[in-house]
């Protein structure tokens, strides 16, 4: 099937502030549907992150969402959600968690990006939607979105098609990795996971602690 944008969004951060937070937090995770950007390696023009030590940089300029994730949780939300809830800049249809690889190269309108770890969700998502169960579903499902470095620059646009170049010869799914990580107990499986090449370097920096961890458990 065709991969799709479904939506193209972009935002710098703000302050925001919830009754159920203790003080305001500093996000990019508001986003606004736009339709035409320049990305760089450091990510969209026009789009930023708060927390640069847990979001951003080059391993994770771009944020994807899955498009058939959201009557999900509406349904279970029982009510609408924001576009781009999970602070991604491309909500996409056709590309699951579970059939896209670590390592998988796609172009996209004139930009190349390489897909380079899933998600860690954190309370933001909460916080922005307002809901206390969001960010528990996505880490219990392994529906997280994911990220990506860009390899070549350029203008994308919300009708810009999304062509595979080259798909990751381990094919070793988002969805997959995941759930090992989240699971937190097969250091095997985390090896597995380490010894992918385009794998982004906060992900390898968490799983050696965990392999190293679970090793002197045994």
């Amino acid at each position: 099937m065709e991969r799709t944008i479904f939506s193209l969004s972009t935002g710098l951060p703000q302050e925001m502030q919830q009754a159920a937070m203790k003080k305001p937090l500093v996000t990019g995770i508001k986003k606004t549907k736009i339709e035409r950007v320049y990305l760089t390696k450091d990510g969209f023009k026009g789009d930023g992150v708060g927390d640069k030590k847990n979001h951003g940089g080059l391993d994770r300029a771009v944020c994807f969402y899955p498009q058939e994730h959201y009557p999900q949780w509406e349904e279970e939300l029982g009510r609408m959600l924001p576009n781009a809830a999970f602070g991604e800049n491309l909500t996409v249809a056709n590309m699951l968690e579970e059939a896209v690889f670590i390592g998988d190269i796609y172009k996209i309108g004139e930009a190349v990006i390489q897909i380079t770890q899933g998600r860690i969700p954190c309370s933001t998502i909460d916080n922005y939607t307002q809901t206390d169960t969001l960010l528990k579903r996505t880490i219990e499902t392994g529906f997280t979105g994911y990220l990506a470095r860009v390899l070549e620059e350029g203008n994308i646009s919300s009708t810009s098609s999304i062509e595979l170049l080259e798909e990751h010869p381990k094919k070793m799914s988002v969805l997959s990795c995941n759930q090992v990580y989240f699971a937190n107990e097969d250091w095997h499986a985390m090896e597995d996971i380490a010894s992918i090449e385009p794998l982004a370097a906060d992900w390898k920096r968490r799983l050696a602690k965990r392999i190293d961890r679970l090793k002197q458990q045994r």
